[in-house]
């Protein structure tokens, strides 16, 4: 709702990595990637299509701007101010103060309430009913998510996916590591579900999910692995690789998840491994 509130303050306005991350995440250390992931998850929210913007436009190497039209929230009228205008026959003005700290455009704001009403719906009620009697998981498991794609004008999904894969295939490989197949992870692509339900639906102690950009000849990952239950991040990383190198990116990226369930799972004095 901040990212929203700050984009519909500036209407029509490019508005910098910099700025939003100052207005929105002021007083707390945070790098591009979480922008980046902030506006996918809203425009997920808002059934945005990135290449054709009806919301959030992406200005490359500038910012994002919104597009759609915002107006001033009015208090609705008193009945006796009804009244007067009604024997007036008079209509008021709309205050157009674009500071008012009422600003929010309802429409939006609606879609945002609806979706997340729905989303918190599904966590606390419907996604339940099938995991009461259900087994626990694999201490040892993780599902790997399609990771998204960043890169400018969006473009390279058959990159993401084509990562997505490897790393499937890179963890499964590793000796007592339970992961889904690439079917099984694909299957929530696109989809803006909690992660305790995803994680409940795969079977699945953690998850692992990323995103993919490219500038010049060089790529950059992002990743993170989550605590499917609580959603609580135990390891995150960003790796910035030139494209001839990404079969040593998805090793490195394999090998520290790897590191991070065994710290989680084996403490030193059980000498467990993989």
């Amino acid at each position: 709702m901040r990212l929203l509130q700050c984009l519909a303050d500036q209407a029509g306005q490019v508005v910098s990595i910099d700025d939003l991350i100052n207005h929105v995440w002021a007083g707390v250390a945070v790098s591009s990637d979480s922008v980046y992931q902030a506006v996918t998850s809203l425009r997920r929210l808002l059934g945005d299509d990135p290449r054709r913007p009806a919301y959030i436009e992406t200005v490359p190497r500038l910012g994002y701007r919104m597009i759609a039209p915002v107006t001033v929230w009015e208090e609705p009228l008193a009945p006796s101010a009804n009244a007067s205008l009604a024997a007036t026959d008079e209509k008021p003005e709309p205050s157009v103060s674009k500071r008012a700290s009422s600003l929010l455009w309802l429409t939006v704001a609606l879609s945002v309430a609806v979706a997340l009403g729905f989303l918190l719906h599904a966590r606390f009620t419907g996604s339940d009913r099938a995991g009461s009697a259900a087994a626990a998981p694999p201490q040892q498991s993780v599902g790997v998510l399609p990771f998204l794609d960043l890169t400018e004008g969006m473009h390279n999904e058959e990159f993401a996916d084509g990562m997505t894969e490897e790393l499937i295939d890179k963890l499964s490989k590793i000796q007592g590591l339970s992961v889904p197949s690439a079917t099984s992870s694909f299957y929530y692509k696109g989809k803006e579900l909690p992660v305790g339900q995803i994680g409940r639906e795969l079977n699945v102690t953690y998850l692992l999910d990323g995103s993919v950009r490219k500038s010049g000849g060089r790529v950059r990952i992002a990743t993170r692995l989550m605590r499917a239950e609580n959603s609580y991040v135990i390891w995150t990383e960003t790796y910035d690789r030139p494209l001839s190198d990404l079969i040593r990116v998805q090793d490195d990226i394999a090998g520290e998840v790897a590191k991070a369930l065994k710290s989680i799972a084996a403490p030193p004095s059980q000498g467990k491994s993989f």
